[in-house]
């Protein structure tokens, strides 16, 4: 095994860990680790993520659904739209999408290039929300919302779908604001629901994929499992260590992966 096959693998721990711990962000080093050490195109790279996202947030939820921690009638309202936009642009959008989209001179924007560089622009907004989201105290429960902004849920599920479609990450850092804001939950119960709606419309997005790709099924249970058990680790470590500093950090790490993927793919 080759010394960027070992960090790649050791990457997988790391995403899991990352879910334990802040839940959420994991999902953004999936595709990177995919592509840079384990040499994936992202087109796949996109879809194993997926794979590995859902399958580890639905292990929180397990243990979230025991801790009676989510709110499952929000969960549906938010999760049907995103679950349906999510499977059409996986099923439908990437294995159409063009292998040059366009170009100009001598520049061309590969479909490979374009997911590339929208992952490094959600990136950018991932960290940025890490890096500036207000703490907000887990155990102060927000007043009741007499009702739900339903076409605002809707439509922000519905963007949420495309992007994770469009670049294999579950989106939490957008769905617990949403979760918070909107249907004014508590951040402990947002951040549950938040993974319990990843779980779904990430492996109903890799569904979509089962027909137009070739699956290495060894290769991708092995990273999942791997990724699984960084989330026991993550979910150990959590009741030690400060989560709002250890998400600012991860925030600044974020900037700093999108900043060497603009790098990587442009110069």
């Amino acid at each position: 095994m080759e010394l960027t096959e070992i960090i790649g693998y050791f990457g997988a721990l790391i995403v899991g860990l990352v879910l334990g711990l802040i839940g959420g962000g994991g999902s953004i080093l999936t595709v990177p680790i995919l592509v840079y050490f384990l040499g994936f195109n992202p087109i796949a790279a996109t879809a194993y993520s997926l794979f590995v996202v859902g399958s580890t947030a639905l292990v929180g939820t397990l243990r979230n659904i025991k801790q009676n921690r989510i709110d499952f009638k929000t969960a549906i309202i938010f999760a049907v739209p995103s679950i349906i936009t999510v499977f059409m642009v996986r099923s439908l959008v990437i294995p159409n999408l063009p292998e040059v989209i366009f170009s100009i001179g001598s520049f061309k924007l590969t479909n490979s290039l374009f997911i590339m560089l929208l992952f490094a622009l959600i990136m950018l907004l991932a960290g940025w929300s890490m890096i500036k989201s207000k703490e907000i105290d887990s155990d102060t429960e927000i007043k009741e919302f007499d009702k739900m902004h339903y076409f605002a849920i809707g439509t922000q599920a519905i963007g949420i779908g495309v992007l994770a479609g469009l670049v294999g990450a579950g989106g939490g850092f957008l769905i617990v604001p949403a979760l918070v804001l909107l249907v004014k939950l508590p951040i402990k119960k947002a951040i549950s629901t938040s993974l319990f709606i990843i779980a779904i419309q990430s492996l109903v997005g890799f569904l979509g994929d089962i027909k137009t790709l070739i699956i290495d099924w060894q290769f991708l249970l092995t990273f999942t499992i791997i990724s699984i058990f960084g989330i026991f680790i993550g979910l150990a470590l959590s009741k030690k260590i400060s989560a709002k500093r250890l998400k600012k950090g991860f925030g600044y790490f974020t900037i700093v992966m999108a900043v060497y993927i603009l790098y990587k793919e442009l110069i």
